[in-house]
């Protein structure tokens, strides 16, 4: 049997945490493994994580200064076939100083990585990529940008491992959307679903449909955000007059069953996504929708094809393929089944937890890579 530790420090709930429920979910029923998710004590977190019933252990996890989580983590390390799968470069400190401290060589460190990041060249990170055993990366973009011209020293650690989503159902009740908002029959529904940051394209989406007839949409937003930019939102559709038409729904449970609702989705990133999960998830469902072109988003959603892309930050090409769409519901309809089926082909859940479990395999067959060196505390 392996043993999966998973390390999650977030305060909030992001795509990096519902990535690794998922993937825990799967490992909890699967004989072959042991699973065990590690975290802060975030209440949010907690919460979503207690609901899958496996084993919860809570630390500090403060980053490179934190001797206390490592030390205690090296406990849970001792025996057995361990796997540290970590998904920020801060929490990758405590995974190879607890392996360290542990003396247990049977134990691999694996990074997901879920940004577009370039790596950091001071003394302390050149030695924590060195002593990490895989790089997993979710697309040929990220990998490229993190990679640079390092490529040969890391390129035998660095594998692109698509990521998927699951109709991971929680148990809550998932209301009927249009009537708890009151849309008339002609009305589409547009859904926004994902973190309420600057970097996910608001602005320039609440802009463009100031420019769309108020008659035929309302848009559903779902996500949490910093309450400064939340506040900032709010004024922006109170001021355009927008209050009947833009809902803010906050943090939702089993987002499939709200995307299966929408008429169309809308996610027009100005930051590159590494991926951009809430794509995958319009995809698994079905549905049309419109994406900023500026990330990994061409590796799989093709323009005209299976949606819409278009250049971060344009309002105007966001206010047309919009209007486009609420228009020409023949070719809403065969964007998202022609999506459904590209999803199903090459992005399904299956697939991607087949290798993630063989990357685990063959990383224990293999050598560990050199570890940071770092003075072993006594007891």
């Amino acid at each position: 049997m392996i043993n999966v530790f998973h390390i999650v420090s977030n305060k909030h709930w992001t795509g990096a945490e519902q990535y690794t429920y998922d993937l825990v979910d799967r490992l909890r029923n699967d004989p072959d493994f042991y699973v065990e998710v590690v975290c802060r004590k975030r209440p949010i977190v907690l919460k979503q994580y207690r609901r899958l019933e496996i084993p919860i252990s809570i630390l500090p996890l403060k980053g490179v200064t934190d001797i206390d989580s490592p030390v205690r983590f090296a406990r849970l390390l001792r025996k057995g076939k361990n796997i540290i799968h970590v998904h920020s470069f801060k929490d990758a400190f405590m995974a190879v100083m607890a392996r360290r401290i542990s003396e247990n060589r049977d134990t691999r460190v694996v990074v997901s990585v879920h940004g577009v990041y370039k790596p950091k060249k001071n003394y302390m990170y050149t030695k924590l990529y060195k002593s990490i055993d895989c790089f997993v990366f979710s697309s040929e973009m990220a990998r490229d940008a993190f990679l640079g011209k390092a490529k040969k020293t890391y390129a035998d650690r660095a594998v692109v491992l698509r990521d998927s989503v699951c109709d991971s159902h929680i148990g809550t009740t998932v209301p009927e959307l249009r009537r708890e908002l009151g849309l008339d029959s002609h009305q589409a529904l547009i859904m926004y679903h994902g973190k309420l940051a600057p970097e996910k394209g608001l602005d320039a989406l609440l802009g463009a449909l100031t420019h769309v007839d108020k008659s035929k949409y309302h848009l559903a937003i779902i996500g949490e955000g910093e309450p400064k930019y939340k506040a900032k939102i709010k004024g922006f559709i109170v001021a355009a007059g927008m209050v009947n038409n833009v809902t803010l729904l906050g943090f939702r449970d089993n987002i499939l069953e709200y995307l299966r609702q929408a008429d169309l989705g809308v996610l027009p990133s100005i930051q590159p996504e590494a991926l951009g999960i809430s794509n995958l998830e319009y995809m698994m469902a079905g549905k049309a929708h419109i994406c900023s072109n500026n990330g990994a988003q061409p590796e799989y959603v093709h323009d005209g094809v299976n949606g819409i892309l278009i250049p971060p930050g344009d309002e105007q090409a966001l206010t047309n393929a919009i209007n486009l769409l609420l228009n020409d519901t023949a070719t809403r309809s065969r964007l998202g089944t022609q999506a459904q089926k590209d999803f199903e082909d090459h992005l399904d859940y299956p697939a991607f937890y087949k290798k993630m479990t063989d990357l685990y395999r063959h990383l224990l067959e293999a050598a560990p890579v050199v570890e940071i060196d770092v003075p072993q505390p006594e007891e």
